[in-house]
């Protein structure tokens, strides 16, 4: 299964792959998720070790059961031959509604078929209020013609 676009990245392609990786994340549909990670990828999510499609999705039913109402932008960062670092900032609330902003970087590597094999996620969770969001779209892909991290001064 071929995951387009394919390395060796361009910048044009670098920022394709992580505005597709956004919209899928902003889905919040762990099986369609997944399949962007080869069946063996690898992953250190803040502490959290997982390995394979299976651990991933498994893995993302449960962040998005606890982490409401999500809303993520992602921004390239730098980019080479196979391997993409990106920064990112969403947007959630837990069950009792305490809303949070997460940042974070994220190392990618990619196998030739375009297929992720290693993602490494370094993030922080900052309590904001209800009046300090900046994500407000509809649930779903940012809209294209909403700021990204940079226009937000995030």
């Amino acid at each position: 299964m071929s995951r387009p676009p394919l390395p060796p990245f361009t910048l044009e392609t670098a920022i394709q792959k992580v505005r597709l990786a956004e919209d899928a994340w902003n889905s919040r549909d762990p099986s369609r998720v997944a399949l962007a990670y080869s069946p063996d990828s690898r992953w250190r999510n803040r502490s959290t070790f997982l390995q394979g499609r299976a651990e991933i999705e498994a893995f993302l039913t449960q962040k998005w059961q606890r982490e409401l109402d999500y809303r993520l932008v992602k921004e390239l960062w730098a980019f080479q031959e196979d391997r993409i670092a990106v920064r990112f900032a969403y947007e959630w609330h837990d069950a009792d509604g305490q809303w949070f902003r997460s940042y974070g970087n994220e190392n990618w590597a990619f196998d030739a078929e375009g297929l992720m094999h290693t993602r490494i996620a370094s993030i922080n969770d900052l309590p904001i209020a209800e009046g300090e969001r900046l994500y407000r779209w509809p649930a779903g892909r940012r809209p294209d013609d909403l700021p990204g991290l940079t226009e937000l001064g995030l």
